[in-house]
């Protein structure tokens, strides 16, 4: 699920809340971990849904903490989840009889030029963001594309 706030917006959010750390990496490009998405999104709910300013949401942090907002922040995508679901936009992975048999590997493969190399967890993190977002814009797109069809 997309957290749907523009990228302006994220990096105004970092210069207020100190607790927001994505990784960075050349080219000022930044990749946001599960919990800071979690906190993103913790944030996301009290500015834009409970109605809180940036000092209301900035007491919440000193008073309850990081966890109470990153805990809102994961209550908030059960929920978008479960909307989805409930609005057909999350399809339920194919049951192992409905999936085609694999094809039989070919006899003569040539070898890989170069050994796998297991990813880091910098790259697993960076996967999993873009995968994220991917679905994101297929679900957007999906849903452009059902708006436009009578």
């Amino acid at each position: 699920m997309d957290l749907d706030v523009p990228q302006h917006v994220l990096r105004f959010w970092e210069t207020k809340f100190t607790q927001i750390k994505p990784l960075k990496r050349g080219g000022g490009r930044r990749y946001y971990r599960p919990e800071d998405v979690d906190l993103l999104r913790g944030i996301r709910t009290l500015l834009y849904h409970d109605g809180y300013t940036i000092k209301g949401v900035q007491k919440v942090f000193r008073e309850q903490g990081v966890r109470h907002v990153s805990e809102i922040g994961r209550e908030e995508y059960a929920a978008e989840l479960a909307e989805a679901e409930a609005a057909g936009e999350i399809t339920e992975p194919a049951i192992e009889e409905d999936v085609a048999p694999a094809p039989e590997p070919a006899q003569h493969v040539a070898p890989a030029p170069f050994p796998p190399v297991p990813l880091t967890e910098d790259q697993q993190i960076e996967l999993e963001l873009l995968l994220e977002e991917l679905e994101g814009l297929k679900a957007k797109l999906e849903n452009a594309r059902a708006a436009t069809w009578f």
